[in-house]
């Protein structure tokens, strides 16, 4: 399709020069004056800052060039002249523009192919196609490759004007827009982060409490003393061989430090009974598992450690209680404690016995594995070298204590803070 070059110079002059005349370059800066004069703070500054825009004109024909940039110049716009596609892209990689006005078709490139060079490059920067070209379908086909909009040539200067500040206007609150969502992906998190803060404090709030109730057992059993930290610190390492999740880790955690919590509604004289319990009084004791589990399951962020609670005496075949549940049925954090459970019992004083070593405690787990204990939790039990046990025992009973109960942020091996 051939390009109208629009009108002939001298005409084209006379056109600007009649709508001049009826628009007068004086009264437009005098109602600019006058709407800065009654505009609002923030209305004159938004004024003022769109004034300070700079454009970026493109047209083979210098005349109209000139004419565009005189009108938009008068406005306050800081304006830019290139005679084709390849000078518009050299200022445009050498200064920053607010908005281009483009020729479509011109000797040295094609203002389509500009338009899609600039939108590809910034999509934000408004392009108004200005042409002499009166076809419907390009003007549409403009549009889809990101024009912000379409001039006709010839056209009133206010019509040019006030195209350009609806363009720049457009920019602004693009601009505003972006802002606003980066500020507000910031404000969130920013809270997300005070949210995951107040919760590790209520979390640490809620372990500090419970290692409370483990020392008031303590003071009840004192035959166990410690048991429960120790523990706890043998089913973290065990559950950590095992590849099972922080998060989860943290619920066998809670479970295998409150195991025995149901004591404290065992009567004193069958707890502290130093001789063998009659059947009826291991009955009473047996209780502890339902007793604890009470306690413990209306808690909620206790809930799944009271099932651990409920079946840490339950053994891999079904012999053990309260529920004679086999294998999987019985949860992984049970199954990890009843290993971690005997490996203190064995390496511990008894009134009835002496401490007997962690190489005799390995004999123990071995034998019993797939009738007590799981043989996939052996396995892993197996593979960790017993100077870790010892390691943990120190941690947990020596001089510095450096242990924390409920802290798994280390890895398997270090303890330490």
């Amino acid at each position: 399709m051939p390009k109208l070059r629009g009108l002939p110079r001298r005409r084209w002059t006379e056109h600007w020069r009649e709508t001049g005349k009826e628009t007068g370059a004086a009264s437009t800066d005098a109602a600019s004056t006058a709407m800065l004069s009654v505009a609002s703070p923030d209305t004159r500054t938004s004024l003022k800052a769109r004034k300070t825009a700079r454009i970026l004109v493109v047209d083979d024909e210098a005349h109209v060039r000139s004419m565009i940039a005189a009108t938009l110049e008068r406005q306050g716009y800081k304006v830019q002249l290139a005679s084709g596609g390849r000078e518009a892209l050299e200022a445009i990689d050498q200064d920053t523009f607010e908005l281009i006005l483009t020729d479509i078709v011109m000797q040295e490139g094609n203002g389509l192919a500009l338009l899609e060079r600039i939108h590809g490059q910034n999509p934000n920067l408004p392009v108004i196609m200005v042409t002499a070209i009166h076809d419907i379908s390009v003007a549409i086909d403009s549009m889809r490759r990101g024009a912000y909009d379409y001039l006709l040539k010839p056209f009133e200067r206010e019509h040019l004007v006030a195209t350009v500040q609806r363009a720049l206007e457009h920019r602004q609150a693009l601009q505003e827009s972006h802002t606003y969502q980066q500020n507000l992906e910031q404000v969130v998190r920013a809270r997300t982060e005070m949210l995951r803060q107040a919760m590790e404090d209520l979390e640490h709030s809620y372990d500090v409490t419970l290692e409370a109730l483990g020392d008031a057992l303590d003071l009840k059993d004192s035959e166990t003393e410690g048991h429960s930290k120790r523990v706890t610190a043998y089913t973290i390492a065990l559950a950590r061989a095992m590849g099972i999740s922080p998060a989860e880790i943290k619920v066998i955690a809670r479970g295998a430090f409150l195991h025995d919590i149901g004591k404290m509604a065992i009567p004193d004289d069958i707890l502290r009974k130093p001789g063998k319990l009659t059947s009826e009084e291991q009955e009473i004791m047996r209780e502890h598992c339902a007793r604890g589990y009470q306690m413990l399951r209306k808690i909620p962020f206790l809930a799944e450690a009271a099932e651990i609670v409920f079946t840490h005496q339950e053994h891999y075949d079904g012999t053990g209680y309260p529920s004679s549940l086999k294998s999987a049925a019985i949860p992984v954090g049970a199954r990890i404690f009843a290993v971690a459970d005997t490996l203190d019992a064995i390496t511990s004083d008894r009134p009835y016995r002496v401490a007997r070593t962690f190489d005799a405690a390995r004999e123990e787990i071995i034998r019993c594995s797939g009738t007590q204990f799981d043989p996939a939790v052996v396995e892993v039990y197996l593979k960790i070298p017993n100077e870790l046990w010892l390691e943990l025992r120190s941690e947990i009973t020596g001089q510095n204590r450096h242990f924390s109960t409920f802290d798994i942020a280390h890895p398997l091996g270090s303890t330490k803070e």
